[in-house]
């Protein structure tokens, strides 16, 4: 059996790598794992719109069953959802059955703990070394069986409480929003409109087959056009399980992670709510963050790429805010991972408070020219030995000072070496990555 769990849970060809049979098997791992020891231990399982989702959802209910827990099914709702149903319902587990981002063919599955945190990679080591070892103790019979519920308020009870996070309205500021015919196609709608906002929906349609189909956060053109269509104040585009949003001005300019990080930190330090004045970014983030938080005192802390790490950063330091360029962003204090919604929300009480658009409150971030490149190699691992590279890194490093910065790590998940070069002279930018990506292909390929 190959390495089963990825950055972010489970993903694969449902049907084909993530089978039922699979996701019978992660049911009966995960519960026995996250609740040993609970006697009928609860487990909530949500589920984007992809066509698989029933098929995956049946077969995660009947392992949770097999080893004596009970399954509570809260229907279609973003990934956020989970995490704050889990812990507020009082449950041993949860589940999101979802690819994210993702086209229809795929899906993945997702584990959160009672306090509706992600696993840690050793929980996640232990569930695989137990499907591995087919080491599942126990198969109740009669009464010992667990049982499956449905759920038909969950939905409900997320918007209800997203709602509940805004004081005041939002009464003239007309937004558009782009669900990707995902997660958040009725919830995220039915939030905007509850706080008085005036909301266009775009590829909020889910059919079981169109999610993330040439929409989403994927596809930020499509909220370009629609605000410019609509006049809209605002845009709003997710994924798929509507864990990360961008946003997109009234002159159709996208607002990417790193802008919506600035202004949100950048308010929250002005009103004094946000411990040590930082932030947590990932080395992917634009350095016209760094130097914003840095003009009022401010400071970004990064980490490697992956929302999981900026979210074990934030703990670690007692910190509040973080997240990715693409649009992860984590609000500790009102969740436990990314939420597209809370993230717009907070976004909105920002412009309303301010009185400013969206276009000026972006300006905020001055961003450094960025390039980035993947180059295919025969041996990545090489990449952590090779001297030439390593001191043409420090060379590099040392001229751009304060100008720029150079990343180069090899990929996680392919057999490539990528690139990333920042620099305010764009004729430096690329001086250094053309001698990089020569460096690079002589000595790995």
């Amino acid at each position: 059996m190959g390495k089963l769990f990825g950055t972010d849970g489970v993903r694969g060809v449902a049907n084909r790598d993530l089978t039922p049979e699979l996701a019978f098997k992660l049911g009966r791992a995960g519960t026995a794992t996250l609740a040993k020891n609970i006697k009928s231990p609860t487990v909530v399982i949500g589920k984007d719109t992809r066509i698989s989702g029933d098929m995956l959802e049946a077969a995660m209910a009947a392992g949770i069953c097999s080893v004596g827990g009970n399954a509570v099914l809260v229907g279609v709702v973003p990934t956020p959802a989970v995490a704050y149903l889990t812990r507020t319902f009082g449950a041993d587990a949860g589940v999101m059955i979802s690819a994210s981002h993702n086209p229809v063919e795929d899906n993945g599955i997702k584990f959160f703990f009672s306090d509706g945190f992600k696993l840690p990679d050793q929980v996640e080591a232990s569930i695989e070394a137990m499907i591995a070892a087919d080491d599942i103790n126990g198969r109740p019979t009669g009464g010992e069986v667990g049982r499956i519920f449905h759920d038909q308020k969950a939905h409900q009870k997320y918007t209800d409480y997203l709602v509940s996070l805004v004081q005041g309205r939002f009464e003239g500021i007309k937004i558009v929003v782009d669900t990707a015919n995902g997660s958040a196609s009725t919830i995220a709608p039915a939030v905007y409109s509850a706080l008085g906002a005036d909301v266009v929906t775009v590829c909020s349609e889910p059919d079981g087959c169109n999610i993330n189909d040439f929409c989403g956060s994927t596809h930020p053109e499509v909220i370009q056009k629609a605000v410019l269509e609509h006049g809209a104040d605002i845009g709003f585009t997710h994924d798929g399980d509507a864990d990360r949003v961008l946003a997109c001005d009234h002159l159709g300019q996208l607002v990417d992670g790193d802008q919506i990080l600035a202004i949100c930190g950048l308010e929250m330090i002005k009103r004094n709510q946000l411990p040590h004045n930082t932030i947590v970014a990932t080395v992917m983030s634009n350095l016209g963050l760094d130097l914003a938080f840095k003009k009022v005192g401010g400071k970004v802390i990064r980490t490697n790429v992956g929302d999981r790490y900026v979210l074990e950063e934030m703990r670690k330091q007692g910190l509040i805010l973080g997240g990715e360029q693409s649009g992860h962003v984590v609000f500790l204090d009102h969740n436990t991972t990314g939420d597209g919604i809370i993230t717009a929300l907070k976004l909105l009480t920002v412009l309303r408070d301010s009185g400013e658009a969206l276009h000026e409150l972006a300006k905020q971030v001055i961003k450094f020219p960025q390039s980035l490149v993947n180059i295919q190699v025969t041996n990545k691992e090489a990449f952590k030995e090779n001297r030439k590279i390593a001191e043409a890194i420090a060379e590099i490093e040392m001229k751009l000072g304060d100008h720029g910065r150079i990343l180069v790590r090899p990929s996680g998940t392919e057999p490539k070496i990528r690139i990333m070069v920042e620099c305010d002279d764009p004729g430096e930018l690329k001086r250094i990555m053309d001698r990089m990506t020569d460096l690079v292909r002589s000595e790995l390929s």
